[in-house]
């Protein structure tokens, strides 16, 4: 059996889910949960929201939902706030 032709379709078809998976989406604020939004916000302080991102990663081996807001601080640097769906702060990653 000739296997070529299976790895020649099963591949591409593979690697496009599994991007399309994972890939990063911009969502409005009125699309973030209300517990993602409230973190967000009790993280950003005086800051303005640029944008807002959903993913989603592997965290302990699940796919799990996450919002990255981008965030200018009035000192002008820029902040990720990162949150689960359920409003768990994740990660802050400070330039």
């Amino acid at each position: 059996m000739n296997k070529k032709p299976f790895v020649a379709i099963f591949l591409p078809v593979a690697l496009a889910f599994s991007v399309s998976v994972f890939a990063d989406e911009k969502v409005q604020w009125s699309d973030v949960p209300a517990a993602a939004q409230k973190t967000i916000t009790e993280n950003s302080g005086q800051g303005a929201i640029e944008e807002i991102e959903k993913e989603t990663e592997m965290i302990s081996g699940k796919k799990t939902t996450i919002y990255e807001a981008d965030v200018r601080q009035p000192d002008g640097k820029k902040i990720e706030i990162k949150v689960s769906e359920d409003g768990k702060l994740i990660e802050i990653d400070k330039d």
